[in-house]
């Protein structure tokens, strides 16, 4: 029966090929835009994490209270066996201590004079340790414009753009002034290895990266950090896995009544995205029904058009003694043909788009240059294995609904008259 009705199909392309365009187009589109939200949701959570507390954070609980003033004040000590609990017991992970902190720049003239001065916002982690995870996560080569990477003690990269409104290069020295862990006053000369520009404005603006060892020398937070961020080792956010981590680290201290015990966060809850992620969810939803509603009416009207065209066809197949039931669901089956046949085609195309985006990108540079979050101006998409079957939804459902509402009309004929139909 399926190979009768397919060999209709394909000796018959009047009745084929536009539904078959109609299914194509829908799926592809489906896929595309599926893959493209969820890359951009990836590119979203993937630069806040790497530019800001990683997937999660271990903080303070005085500290996670006022996280965004930076109160290095209320840091995390005894590092280093932290550190070395958390390797142990949540290797899920690959952890590595941050500090975060702002002060002012101080570039001097050939006198030693202030030429210009600005203020600035440090980021230090673990550039050389053996081991660290940071050379990997923040990927620093590709983002260089000028000079090199840090190579000793003393040298931090600097935003490009923050760079040339200050108007060093590398090489040049300039004077950090901060205030330590214990309240004081902090002043750290430093040499410019090179200039960076990430494509997040908000870090290209006004940004240095520097060595944990050295801030923490400059800041006086021997065996302390702000925060130790915690990176999936696979790359990519698992929201499940996090909340599940950080509930089973949380519960380790609930008993606790020390306002400096430390905490688990996770990106989502730290940078308030919950309701951003939810947000992006509800667009798959919207996208996969948008689309099947769409093709559902387009391939409804098709139906009907194909009824009327085989009107004849129909009569003389009831006149011969099919069922009408019978006539019913070779449309159906027929519909079920086409969709499989253009989710399959879709579905390929859509992956073929999908795979080249996700490989090189679209640049929205020229419209976010104001951007004041930690986002990429270039966004990738990305494929998962949810994609490679999202497409056949609306694929096969489209189709079939189509087809089954077109066919009513079978039903409607009145055998009686198939007489005097096919005498006209």
């Amino acid at each position: 029966m399926i190979r009768f009705l397919f060999l209709g199909l394909w000796r018959d392309r009047s009745r084929s090929l536009f539904p078959l365009l109609t299914v194509v187009i829908g799926v592809m589109l489906t896929v595309v835009m599926f893959s493209w939200i969820k890359g951009f949701t990836e590119n979203f959570l993937g630069t806040s994490a790497r530019l800001g507390s990683g997937h999660v954070a271990v903080m303070s609980r005085a500290y996670a209270r006022e996280r965004d003033q930076l109160p290095n004040d209320l840091a995390l000590t005894g590092v280093r066996d932290l550190l070395a609990r958390l390797r142990r017991d949540f290797p899920a992970f690959a952890w590595t201590p941050r500090i975060r902190f702002a002060g002012l720049l101080d570039v001097p003239d050939g006198k030693g004079e202030t030429r210009a001065q600005g203020p600035v916002g440090g980021l230090a982690v673990d550039l050389f340790s053996p081991g660290s995870p940071e050379p990997a996560v923040l990927d620093l080569g590709p983002t260089l414009v000028s000079g090199a990477l840090p190579a000793g003690r003393g040298e931090a990269l600097f935003a490009h753009e923050f760079a040339s409104r200050l108007g060093v290069a590398p090489g040049a020295s300039v004077t950090l002034i901060a205030g330590t862990m214990f309240g004081g006053m902090a002043t750290a000369n430093l040499t410019v290895a090179g200039t960076f520009r990430f494509g997040a404005p908000a870090m290209d603006r006004s940004m240095i990266i520097m060595d944990v060892a050295d801030a923490r020398a400059v800041l006086d937070m021997d065996d302390a950090a702000g925060e130790i961020a915690g990176f999936f080792r696979s790359g990519f956010y698992d929201r499940r896995l996090a909340d599940g981590e950080a509930k089973r680290f949380n519960a380790r201290f609930a008993s606790s009544a020390d306002p400096f015990a430390p905490r688990m966060d996770t990106l989502v809850a730290l940078s308030g995205m919950g309701q951003f992620m939810g947000y992006m969810d509800a667009i798959l939803g919207t996208i996969v029904i948008v689309f099947l509603a769409t093709m559902f009416i387009v391939l409804w009207n098709t139906g009907l058009m194909g009824n009327i065209r085989r009107y004849g066809e129909i009569g003389v197949r009831l006149a011969m003694g099919e069922t009408k039931g019978r006539v019913y669901r070779s449309m159906i089956g027929e519909a079920a043909i086409i969709g499989l046949a253009g989710s399959l085609i879709g579905t390929a195309l859509g992956l073929a788009l999908a795979f080249y985006v996700q490989a090189h990108g679209l640049d929205f540079g020229n419209i976010m240059r104001n951007a004041s979050m930690l986002m990429t101006t270039r966004f990738h998409a990305r494929v998962t294995t949810a994609a490679y079957v999202i497409g056949f939804i609306p694929g096969l459902a489209a189709t079939v609904l189509g087809a089954a509402t077109a066919g009513r009309a079978i039903y409607k004929r009145q055998t009686s008259r198939l007489l005097k139909e096919l005498e006209a």
